[in-house]
C-alpha cells in the first residue's frame, strides 16, 4: 500500500486546479447578531487549489475542518457566517499544506422580525450568503451578502394607465400626485453583497434594510386586509423599476459606507418577476466604492 495515499502521487500529465473539494455540506451554526443567538441551518462548499504534482485531494480533511469549526461555533458562538467562512478557510490552508488558495462559501435563511403598517410582528425569512477566499501569505477576503424578496410596481405602466385614465375623466387629473394610479405588478428579488477586508464588520441587517428602502415594498408572510391595502398602496405610491432599485441600493451605500476603503467590491442584482409578461425584468451592478464614488 502507498504510504503516501493515492492523492499524493505525481502523474505525467497533470494541470493544477482552481478549484477542488466538498459542496452541499448541511450543518447546524449559532451565530450573535446584536446580542442575540440566531442558529441557522447553513449549506457549506469548501474548497482548495490542486496543484499539477498532486493527483488528488485530501477530501476527508475538508469534511474534518468544517465538523471541527462548526462544533466550535456552536460552543463558543461567532459574529456572522462570513467570520465563521473566515475561520475555516484559515484552517483549510492549514491542513493542507500543498494548497495556496481556500475558498468557503456558506448560505442560510435568517428569520427577523418586522412589523406591518397595521402594527403586526411577523417573522420575515431572508437569506444569507457568504464568503471567504484566502491565498497563502495574503490577507483574507470575506463577503457578506442578503438576499431579499419584496414587491416592485411598474412606473411605466402606471403613467400610461394615468394618462388613458384622465383622457376617459378628466377629473382624475387634479388628484395627480396624491392617489396613486394602478400598475401592474411584480415580486422582486434583490441580492446584496460587499466583499471586505478580514478586519472590516459589516452589518447584514443593515444590507437587508438598505434593500427593503430601496423597492417599491416590503412584503409580509401574514397579512390582514388593512395590511393588504397598505401594501399596495405604499408599493403604487413608491414605483420602481429593477434599474430603479439597483441605483438606490447604491446610492445607500455611498451613505452608509463612506468610511470604507475604495478597494471594497460590490454587487447589487434585483430582477423581477413580471406579470404580465412571460419574462422577468432584471438588472445588476457589479464595481467597488471607488468606482461608485468617481460617479
Amino acid at each position: 500500500m502507498d504510504p503516501m495515499g493515492c492523492q499524493s502521487r505525481k502523474l505525467e500529465n497533470s494541470f493544477r486546479l482552481t478549484r477542488v473539494g466538498i459542496t452541499g455540506v448541511k450543518k447546524p451554526v449559532v451565530v450573535i447578531r446584536d446580542g442575540t443567538e440566531n442558529h441557522l441551518t447553513a449549506e457549506i462548499d469548501v474548497f482548495v487549489d490542486l496543484p499539477s504534482t498532486q493527483r488528488g485531494s485530501h477530501m476527508s480533511r475538508n469534511v474534518e475542518v468544517v465538523t471541527e469549526m462548526i462544533d466550535e461555533s456552536v460552543r463558543s458562538k461567532v459574529g456572522s457566517l462570513e467570520q465563521l467562512s473566515a475561520n475555516i478557510c484559515k484552517e483549510l490552508l492549514g491542513r493542507h499544506g500543498y494548497a495556496g488558495y481556500a475558498e468557503v462559501r456558506m448560505a442560510a435563511d435568517y428569520f427577523r422580525e418586522r412589523e406591518t403598517e397595521g402594527g403586526r410582528k411577523t417573522l420575515e425569512r431572508f437569506r444569507l450568503i457568504a464568503r471567504a477566499t484566502a491565498t497563502r501569505g495574503n490577507s483574507l477576503m470575506k463577503l457578506i451578502g442578503v438576499e431579499v424578496e419584496g414587491m416592485t410596481a411598474c412606473p411605466c405602466a402606471q403613467e400610461t394607465v394615468r394618462q388613458m385614465l384622465v383622457e376617459e375623466v378628466p377629473e382624475l387629473k387634479d388628484l395627480s400626485g396624491r392617489v396613486p394610479m394602478i400598475s401592474h405588478n411584480q415580486r422582486n428579488r434583490t441580492t446584496l453583497m460587499m466583499e471586505v477586508p478580514e478586519d472590516v464588520q459589516v452589518e447584514a441587517d443593515d444590507l437587508i434594510d438598505i434593500v427593503e428602502g430601496s423597492i417599491s415594498s416590503p412584503t409580509y408572510g401574514i397579512l390582514k386586509r388593512d395590511d393588504e391595502a397598505s401594501v399596495v398602496l405604499h408599493a403604487h405610491r413608491n414605483p420602481k423599476f429593477v434599474e430603479d432599485v439597483v441605483r438606490d441600493i447604491l446610492g445607500k451605500l455611498l451613505e452608509k459606507y463612506a468610511d470604507l476603503p475604495d478597494t471594497v467590491h460590490v454587487t447589487v442584482r434585483s430582477e423581477s418577476e413580471e406579470s404580465i409578461h412571460k419574462h422577468n425584468a432584471f438588472a445588476e451592478r457589479i464595481t467597488t466604492l471607488g468606482e461608485l464614488r468617481e460617479k
